[in-house]
């Protein structure tokens, strides 16, 4: 099983780019699972139809007798297992100590041993690398990281701060940094801009997503371009990063 946490600003395109990762590995053979780790829970829903699922949280909150894995696991395109950490009572609580409380539920009902995922993808919000937020990159949660950025101020000065605290974790063989996803919103210089941030942070851009209206059509019929455009050009981009992002290492599972 391999797991890779994609971090990235919030609005930055980062669930919009899993989504569509998570559809494509799935109909290159895999068997995916998406977890999403922001209080938001939309992570999922371009793989649902559009529609929101019951959060781990709201279950937990919601539930006076035993909570089974069906309650937190539901089915999207393509049978990806579709799961939403949730958040807190809106000023209440902490957003973190709910991705915490999420993560431990799921250990606790088997879901990976039940489900038996080939890649596990978590969609992490990267505005805070704090308590629940930082889970994926640690704790053996998480085999890789990948950042999602444009070549915008904030969304570099976010990748810095995530490649940061996976380097503070370097020394306890947690999650490794494999790259820069930029998702473009064609500003100035802005392949440049990423590239050179890359280069300040140790890595590499490992991938392009460029502006698509095919996005936005998509998104209105709450489902991915690669279930609704899969012979675009926009489709094949995403379907050729899942490939890249995914490398040889579980390459023998959809084989």
């Amino acid at each position: 099983m391999k797991k890779i946490a994609i971090y990235g600003k919030g609005g930055i395109g980062k669930s919009t780019t899993v989504s569509n990762l998570s559809a494509a590995l799935s109909l290159e053979g895999y068997r995916v699972m998406q977890i999403g780790c922001d209080p938001k829970a939309d992570s999922t829903r371009n793989l649902t139809g559009g529609k929101s699922i019951p959060t781990v949280l709201d279950v937990l909150r919601g539930t006076k007798g035993p909570v089974r894995l069906d309650d937190l696991v539901h089915r999207g395109f393509n049978n990806v297992f579709c799961v939403e950490a949730g958040g807190p009572t809106p000023g209440i609580g902490c957003a973190g100590r709910g991705i915490i409380a999420a993560f431990e539920k799921l250990e606790e009902l088997e879901a990976y041993e039940t489900f038996e995922p080939d890649i596990v993808i978590y969609d992490v919000l990267g505005d805070v690398v704090c308590g629940g937020f930082a889970m994926p990159m640690r704790e053996g949660y998480a085999d890789e990281v990948a950042i999602v950025s444009s070549g915008e101020m904030m969304a570099l000065y976010a990748a810095h701060n995530i490649a940061q605290a996976i380097k503070n974790f370097a020394g306890r063989s947690y999650a490794t940094l494999s790259g820069i996803i930029m998702n473009r919103r064609n500003i100035e210089n802005e392949e440049a801009l990423v590239e050179q941030a890359a280069r300040e942070i140790g890595t590499e851009v490992i991938g392009q997503v460029p502006r698509c209206g095919l996005v936005q059509e998509a998104e209105a019929m709450g489902k991915t371009v690669v279930e609704c455009f899969p012979e675009s050009d926009m489709g094949r981009i995403y379907r050729s990063l899942a490939v890249q992002l995914v490398g040889a290492k579980v390459s023998a599972v959809a084989s």
